[in-house]
C-alpha cells in the first residue's frame, strides 16, 4: 500500500472496571503514526450490548478495521470481529474465548496457584475491585496518583457480561495478535499464553501489568502497527 493511501481505522475496546479514556496514550501514539482511531465506550452490562455498541463503531469506521480489545474487551472483539470490515484482531492481556465459552468459563479454568483478582462480592448485579488492592492487582506499573484515580473511578461491571457466550469466534477466521503481560495479576500470564496459543495468534510478550495500555502505550501501539502492517495497512 502506498504512503498516503487510506489505511482504515483502529477501533479500541476497553475492558471491565474502566472506560475508554484509558486508551488516551495509545490513541496519541497511533494518531502520531498516521492511523485513524475510534474508541468504543461500552456500558459493560452484557456481552450482547457491548458487541452491539462495538459493531456500531465498526459500521461508522473507514474500512478495513484493526479491532483491539483489552481484558474483557477481548471477549467483545471475539464476538464483534466477524464483522466484514474487520481485517485483524489484536488482544491486549485479554480474554480470548472460543465458541460457547464466556469470561466465566475461561476464569474457571485459569491457574489458582498465583495472584487472584481482588473482585468484591456482587453489589446489585455489579462487580468492583477492592480499591485498596486496585493498584497492586490491576495497575502495578502505573503511578500511585493515576492508579488511585482509576480505582476511585471504577465503572461497575455487570455480572451478566461475564456470562455472555461466544457464538462465532472471530479469531477462527481472522488473523490475530496477542500481547502477553508477564507481570499481570488479573489474568494469569500462563492463561494468556494458553489462550493465544490455542488461537494461533502472533504473540509478543512485555514486562508489564494488566494496565499496560495505560502504563506502556508505546508497546501496545507497536503491536497494533505490526498487525496493521502484516495485513497490508502500513501507513509508511
Amino acid at each position: 500500500m502506498e504512503a498516503g493511501s487510506a489505511v482504515g481505522t483502529v477501533v479500541l475496546v476497553h475492558g471491565g472496571f474502566v472506560d475508554g479514556s484509558g486508551w488516551q496514550g495509545v490513541y496519541h501514539q497511533l494518531k502520531g503514526d498516521g492511523y485513524s482511531v475510534s474508541i468504543v465506550q461500552n456500558p459493560t452490562l452484557s456481552l450482547a450490548d457491548d458487541v452491539a455498541v462495538t459493531k456500531r463503531a465498526i459500521d461508522a469506521a473507514s474500512e478495513p478495521v484493526i479491532l483491539v480489545g483489552h481484558s474483557y474487551g477481548g471477549a467483545v472483539v471475539t464476538e464483534a470481529g466477524t464483522h466484514p470490515k474487520v481485517a485483524a484482531l489484536v488482544y491486549i492481556a485479554a480474554f480470548m474465548p472460543d465458541q460457547g465459552e464466556s469470561v466465566n468459563t475461561l476464569i474457571g479454568g485459569f491457574p489458582t496457584d498465583g495472584p487472584q483478582p481482588p473482585i468484591l462480592p456482587p453489589q446489585e448485579g455489579f462487580l468492583f475491585l477492592d480499591r485498596e488492592k486496585f493498584h497492586s492487582s490491576f495497575a502495578g506499573d502505573v503511578s500511585d496518583e493515576e492508579a488511585a484515580f482509576m480505582a476511585d473511578s471504577q465503572v461497575p461491571w455487570g455480572v451478566d457480561a461475564l456470562g455472555g457466550t461466544i457464538s462465532e469466534p472471530a479469531w477462527r477466521s481472522k488473523p490475530s495478535w496477542y500481547l502477553v503481560t508477564t507481570e499481570d495479576r488479573m489474568i494469569n500470564p500462563v492463561a494468556q499464553r494458553e489462550m493465544s496459543a490455542r488461537a494461533g495468534s502472533t504473540v509478543v510478550e512485555a514486562t508489564g501489568s494488566h494496565a499496560i495500555y495505560v502504563s506502556q502505550p508505546e508497546a501496545v501501539a507497536e503491536l497494533v502497527v505490526k498487525a496493521a502492517s502484516e495485513v497490508g495497512l502500513a501507513v509508511r
